[in-house]
């Protein structure tokens, strides 16, 4: 133990920092520790000293902190402001173009609707039409076939004439002769 107590600082405690001085005549006084020549209460007034315009000047700082710190918030405001009209507006164009989306809706269920109105309105029409060309060009097919068969008819009819005037022709003049005729000819004017 006694190495450890030989290596180790020895420190001295005091318990005042004050020194005793004996002057010429004998007597003893104290004296108090100065720094740079000035005397503790001097320290105490200094240090009041730069307390006090650590003060003033802070203040002068704190109002142009305070000033910036002010104007700082009124553009804050001012951009809270402006972002709360903007929000606004973008709230009634949202509004709007929705309106507007939902008419487009409305709209287009509209013009199908009418689309599909026109549609089966054109097919009942076309097929009314239909059905009106199919009835005519039957009748125009129903005409020219009776109008065939008639004109058929007529043909046969004048061709039967024909050949019965000739076979009457014939049997006339194979079986009568001139004095048949001759009589005919006579029973004929005594009518008129």
């Amino acid at each position: 133990m006694a190495e450890a107590h030989a290596t180790m600082p020895e420190v001295f405690a005091t318990d005042e920092a004050e020194i005793a001085v004996t002057d010429t005549h004998g007597e003893t006084h104290v004296v108090e520790p100065t720094l740079l020549g000035l005397e503790p209460y001097q320290w105490v007034s200094v240090a009041m000293l730069v307390l006090l315009l650590i003060a003033f000047l802070g203040a002068k700082v704190h109002k142009s902190i305070a000033g910036g710190l002010d104007n700082k918030i009124k553009a804050i405001r001012d951009n809270l402001d402006e972002a709360k009209q903007l929000r606004a507006e973008a709230e009634a164009l949202r509004e709007e173009y929705a309106a507007k989306i939902a008419g487009a809706e409305k709209d287009a269920e509209a013009m199908l609707e009418n689309a599909r109105r026109e549609a089966e309105g054109i097919v009942a029409k076309a097929e009314e039409d239909t059905a009106a060309m199919v009835a005519r060009r039957e009748r125009m097919a129903t005409d020219k076939i009776a109008a065939a068969e008639r004109q058929a008819l007529a043909e046969l009819k004048a061709k039967a004439a024909d050949a019965s005037t000739a076979a009457a022709a014939a049997l006339i003049a194979a079986k009568h002769d001139a004095e048949a005729d001759k009589a005919l000819a006579d029973e004929v004017i005594a009518g008129l």
